[in-house]
């Protein structure tokens, strides 16, 4: 594997009201490279009182930077831009070697899509405009918009930097202030981006705060504390849970959650782009993306050279050390991560379904070090567990389907209804399918590009909220109403004379 690469620092504080500190604790929490097993640096373990004390400073910072002109927070968002851009080879290291996931994808896409978000977002928010209209010759009705308060934000451990950027970049420009819990697999980005703002005052003190540690407290204290919305990315699972305690406290949540995507292979699709697509749609991050194309969905008529192709191309994937530009797929994020992918592959095989290609751990040389798993195909049934069941990993489950009408059908046989692809010549066809399978995003011919200005999130059992899209600013807003009497006469029922 690579050589050392040395972080800004070998331990990581809170970062609360523009301050590092320790955990009021004195707990730690070890961050490890998942494709080596060795230390990277510690985190703090925020406690209660850590959380709470965050979301204070945070309340305290508000009415400030509320106040700022819009401008000024524009400008703030486009200086975040820049200075990610000049340290994004730095950043792109520090989540590979935090994430497991190759460099190649961190430099080409994590890094350079997150300067994008707070970029687009700058951009959004000068445009973002209320409204006046004259509802009759005597009413002016004035629609204005405020930013909601303090913003209390989690983020998984598969994309941390990247969706970093979706919920940070809205939320801060829009005028509320943050405390930001990323996951404990994966911190450091976002602690290095913390100190790299901090570094060059771009934020008032108190506007961005970070609290690292563990999900089940850190996570679970930061739903509970003195916040005005909650924003989370995660499982479905605790999801709900982020939407109870949203609901008690009768504040509003957004929610991006799990997914089994459908990605479907129509005989006519070119046969290397569809290649690719079933490539990007399960390899991509290891497999570990909520909107992986995990149900490969190809028609019968091409069944068996397509899968002629598919297990040759999975079988020539590089894997290995994730700082290498040559690797194309890095290690899971753990091993626990990993043992859970096998132990869903061994569930597939319990089902009937047939292993095409993989279906187990890797550990030729240097990979028995780290948690890497072959890229896996199964072959088996829309009613499996294994196709039905989120197993975040590089395992895709391919089903075979004879027409449109029986795709469409399995497609919508899901709890959940956030990604999905369609590979077709006919874009008649293609965009016919992809408006009759209920998911909030469906690419056409491509999967898992994630552009700024396109709104991503879930059906069902997949979330509430768009991101990525300019919409977002409205779930980080208040609409306020302003209706002006003109006429100098009483108006109004039933006293009005």
């Amino acid at each position: 594997m690579s050589e050392k690469h040395e972080l800004s620092r070998d331990h990581f504080g809170l970062y609360i009201g523009g301050e590092w500190r320790e955990a009021s604790g004195g707990q730690t929490l070890d961050a490890e490279n998942p494709a080596t097993g060795d230390p990277l640096a510690q985190i703090a373990d925020a406690t209660k009182e850590d959380v709470d004390a965050a979301a204070a400073v945070a309340r305290a910072a508000f009415a400030g930077w509320a106040k700022k002109p819009v401008a000024e927070r524009s400008q703030a968002m486009l200086d975040i831009a820049d200075l990610i851009e000049e340290n994004l080879q730095y950043l792109a290291t520090v989540e590979s070697l935090d994430n497991g996931k190759p460099i190649r994808e961190t430099s080409a896409a994590d890094v350079p899509l997150a300067v994008d978000h707070f970029r687009y977002f700058a951009g959004c928010m000068r445009a973002d405009e209320g409204a006046a209209t004259m509802l009759d010759p005597n009413t002016l009705n004035i629609i204005l918009r405020e930013p909601l308060g303090v913003i209390g934000q989690i983020v998984p451990w598969n994309f941390p930097f990247l969706m970093g950027a979706w919920k940070l970049a809205p939320a801060l420009v829009a005028g509320n202030t943050v405390v930001f819990k990323p996951s404990s697999a994966t911190s450091l980005s976002i602690l290095e981006l913390a100190r790299l703002i901090d570094e060059a005052g771009i934020l008032p003190k108190g506007v961005l705060n970070v609290v690292t540690g563990s999900g089940s407290r850190a996570g679970d204290y930061l739903q509970k504390a003195d916040v005005d919305k909650l924003a989370f990315t995660g499982s479905t699972e605790v999801g709900r849970q982020i939407a109870l305690a949203a609901a008690e406290k009768i504040i509003p949540a957004t929610l991006e959650l799990g997914g089994k995507s459908a990605n479907v292979f129509f005989d006519d699709a070119d046969p290397e782009v569809a290649v690719n697509g079933v490539q990007m749609g399960i390899l991509f991050n290891q497999g570990q993306v909520c909107s992986a194309g995990s149900r490969i969905f190809i028609q019968q008529k091409v069944l068996d050279d397509f899968m002629n192709r598919l297990t040759e191309s999975f079988a020539a994937v590089k894997m290995g050390d994730p700082l290498d530009p040559a690797t194309e797929m890095g290690a899971q994020i753990n091993v626990s991560q990993l043992e859970k992918i096998v132990g869903y592959v061994d569930v597939g095989r319990e089902e009937g379904a047939r292993i095409a290609v993989g279906g187990k751990r890797a550990t030729e040389g240097a990979l028995a070090k780290g948690a890497f798993m072959e890229p896996t195909l199964m072959v088996g049934t829309n009613d499996m567990r294994v196709a039905q069941e989120e197993i975040f990993g590089p395992v895709g489950v391919v089903i075979p389907f004879k027409d449109e009408d029986e795709v469409v059908e399995m497609a919508n046989n899901s709890p959940y209804g956030l990604g999905g692809g369609v590979f077709s010549r006919s874009l008649e066809r293609a965009i016919r399918v992809a408006t009759r399978v209920r998911t909030g995003r469906i690419w056409v011919n491509q999967y898992n590009a994630f552009p700024a200005g396109a709104p991503f999130g879930g059906y069902k059992e997949s979330g509430i909220g768009r991101e990525t899209h300019k919409m977002i600013l409205d779930a980080y807003q208040q609409t306020k109403n302003i209706l002006v009497n003109l006429s100098g006469s009483p108006a109004g029922l039933p006293f009005a004379k």
